[in-house]
């Protein structure tokens, strides 16, 4: 709605303009003092025309540019010695439009028509001619409106260039906002909640090894610091996720594997077919899906071993990852913004997501992801 509203605006005030012009020029023309003989009908014609030309300047300024300098060239042919003020306004929005070459072009040729044209108009020797040429538009006034349209077009594209940079500034300035907080946070908060978990932990296995009661709260500071500690290095993990950390995929998935093995968890991994050619979003999304899955099992499960399968296929990728942990048949899973993220992500890319529990106990996500081929140039 803005942007139509000041195209009316542009609109109207480009109107404004030329019928200004015209009527300038018709009242300069018919007053008597700049004639030499009787114009008739047509001088008045082209010296309305000349400026009514201008409401058109901004979409076609090359036309108008012709228009106004033939315009002007006729009418010193009718008998009228009035100024070009119209094609004056035609070089500036020529210039400030970007046509440099053909405005210098066409001006050439009006300089050079209007002598001829004076000479035509009457009893003039070739002198009084080209006086009333120069009279008429002079190589100064050229310059100086070229100069205008030439002044506001870089002024134009240095705001339009403004203009698309400032998003990626903005984009910028957050990333480095956002590395700013996510090295705050470690340096401040990641060392001192890893010493509470180390203590918590020793606390606690050395009352069992002694075969003393382990007191609720220690147990639950402990799991607090587990808890605390996993959370904070998520947010870390996403805060520092940006355009420059280098990107995780398929072929990081074996680490999250191992990673899982680490923690006491019998994982196995089996990747089928051939791998297609997969847009960076895809090959992200599959890491994110598994390492996700993978986190739930070690939070939730109660698991002793989970598989990650993943089938290449033509068309796309399947990936399966199953548990055997305490998730009972027919119970609906908690949804939380683990699986909440995985399923917006899978949606976004146009795929498929199933959460649930299996029929033989434990848990299941299975993810389709299409892939379309790539094309490939020589």
């Amino acid at each position: 709605m803005t942007t139509r509203r000041a195209g009316v605006r542009a609109a109207v005030g480009d109107w404004a303009i030329a019928v200004g012009v015209a009527a300038a020029l018709l009242v300069t023309g018919l007053s008597g003092q700049h004639g030499t003989t009787n114009p008739g009908l047509l001088g008045p014609v082209l010296l309305a025309a000349g400026g009514l030309a201008l409401a058109a300047r901004r979409r076609a300024a090359v036309p108008v540019l012709a228009a106004t300098g033939l315009c002007a060239v006729g009418h010193q042919a009718a008998g009228l010695d009035v100024p070009a003020v119209a094609y004056l306004f035609a070089v500036y929005a020529a210039v400030r439009a970007g046509h440099r070459i053909v405005t210098a072009a066409v001006s050439v040729a009006v300089l050079a028509a209007l002598p001829l044209a004076a000479l035509v108009s009457g009893p003039l020797d070739t002198g009084a001619a080209f006086a009333r040429a120069r009279g008429a538009l002079e190589i100064a006034w050229l310059v100086a409106a070229g100069a205008a349209g030439e002044a506001l077009r870089q002024a134009e594209r240095r705001a339009d260039e403004a203009e698309r940079t400032r998003e990626e500034t903005a984009r910028r300035r957050a990333d480095e906002e956002r590395l700013h907080i996510a090295r705050e946070l470690h340096d401040s908060l990641t060392h001192q909640i890893s010493i509470i978990k180390v203590q918590a932990e020793v606390a606690v296995h050395l009352a069992r090894r002694r075969g003393e009661q382990v007191p609720e709260a220690l147990l639950a500071i402990q799991a607090a610091g587990r808890e605390a500690n996993r959370e904070l290095r998520a947010t870390l993990e996403a805060l520092r996720d940006d355009d420059t950390a280098p990107p995780r995929g398929l072929d990081d998935v074996p680490e999250l594997v191992e990673r899982a093995r680490a923690t006491g968890l019998d994982t196995t991994l089996t990747i089928e077919g051939e791998r297609p050619d997969v847009p960076a979003a895809v090959d992200r999304s599959v890491y994110r899906i598994v390492q996700e899955a993978l986190t739930n099992i070690a939070r939730h499960a109660s698991a002793g071993t989970a598989s990650v399968r993943i089938d290449c296929r033509p068309d796309g990728l399947a990936i399966r990852v199953d548990d055997d942990g305490t998730a009972a048949p027919g119970t609906l899973p908690v949804t939380g913004l683990g699986l909440l993220g995985m399923r917006e992500r899978v949606t976004a890319l146009g795929g498929r997501l199933r959460a649930e529990p299996r029929g033989e106990g434990g848990f299941s996500v299975r993810a389709e992801l299409p892939v379309r081929p790539v094309e490939r140039t020589s």
